[in-house]
């Protein structure tokens, strides 16, 4: 009688740990960046909001490097079920639908304060909620930065002087347009493959912001940096539906609050950090180009059409309400 009440027992005592443990939920999150990157350590700041605030209710795991595949595959098991959440660059997104590759159009906003500006506003809201189409949740955005050219053949301050250059650039139709309007021989490749390539000569340049060519080590290989700033890049975190409808309302603003606090501290580390990164750049011995506002206005000519080219893919009612918010944030 007694060793059975104790089986019992232990048994049920079995049964409460399962429970306990299944309570907590766990947010898988992949991204493609490392660890040393501004936006892995916002990501950290994140997991740390979520499960304070939670009470242990969440278990935030963050995959950086890659860990869940390329970007699109990463999307793809947030849509399916494998991953909860992904942070992908916009441009990916317009692979489902042609609207997002406005965002990364060459030269489509005069600063980074007002790209910043259009999409922390009610038409970045609005393209966010597109995401729904696609089985997602868009949280916000976090910043990637302005892109820069790296090369080693020759210093680049005006477009005639990426003619010829075998430069790598992303997957992403636009850019490889504007490369092409430019003159260069642009070379679309996996991230993770870039370093090498640079090393080894198979490519002569790339293009990032300046903290992946710091974080990523690009400056070793590289002897010129051009603040081209040609196109603004953000990532996007989503979370997918079939997650997020399973969520409190109260579950889900604790989400969404703690993204647009970690999106406000990724910006405090940009802001701190891209000065000292380019003078680490500059003391590798690594010739640092900054464009005059004339040269930088040549670019924007030579890539003109590339952005009214687009119109008609992202759609005429996104592409002027987006070229209109630009417009509303850049003025005085």
């Amino acid at each position: 009688m007694s060793r059975t009440i104790s089986v019992a027992f232990f048994a049920f005592l079995a049964t409460g740990v399962a429970s306990a443990a299944s309570a907590e939920t766990v947010i898988k999150i992949g991204h493609g960046t490392n660890e040393q990157y501004h936006m892995h350590r916002a990501l950290l700041k994140f997991e740390e909001l979520v499960e304070t605030r939670s009470d242990g209710e969440f278990d935030v795991q963050i995959f950086p490097s890659s860990q869940m595949g390329p970007d699109r595959e990463m999307i793809e098991g947030v849509q399916t079920g494998v991953l909860e959440m992904a942070v992908s660059p916009s441009a990916i997104f317009a692979g489902w639908d042609p609207a997002f590759a406005v965002i990364e159009l060459p030269y489509m906003y005069p600063s980074k304060e007002v790209a910043l500006d259009v999409l922390n506003g009610p038409t970045g809201d609005e393209m966010l909620a597109r995401l729904e189409n696609q089985g997602l949740v868009g949280l916000g955005w976090m910043e990637n930065g302005l892109r820069h050219v790296t090369n080693s053949v020759r210093p680049i301050e005006k477009p005639e002087d990426l003619e010829g250059i075998k430069l790598r650039t992303m997957k992403v139709p636009a850019h490889v347009d504007t490369f092409k309007a430019l003159g260069a021989n642009p070379t679309p490749m996996n991230f993770g493959e870039v370093y090498s390539a640079l090393q080894q000569g198979v490519i002569d340049g790339q293009e990032n912001p300046v903290a992946l060519i710091d974080s990523q080590r690009f400056y070793e290989v590289q002897e010129h940096v051009s603040l081209t700033g040609h196109v603004f890049t953000v990532y996007v975190p989503v979370v997918g539906e079939w997650f997020w409808s399973g969520l409190s309302e109260d579950e889900q603003n604790l989400l969404r609050d703690a993204m647009t606090e970690a999106e406000a501290y990724q910006q405090e580390l940009v802001n701190a950090e891209e000065a000292g990164q380019l003078q680490k750049i500059r003391d590798a011995g690594v010739n640092v180009i900054e464009l005059t506002a004339e040269d930088r206005q040549m670019f924007v000519d030579v890539t003109q059409d590339v952005r009214a080219n687009y119109r008609d893919e992202v759609g005429a009612d996104v592409f002027d309400s987006w070229l209109g918010a630009v417009e509303a944030a850049s003025a005085p």
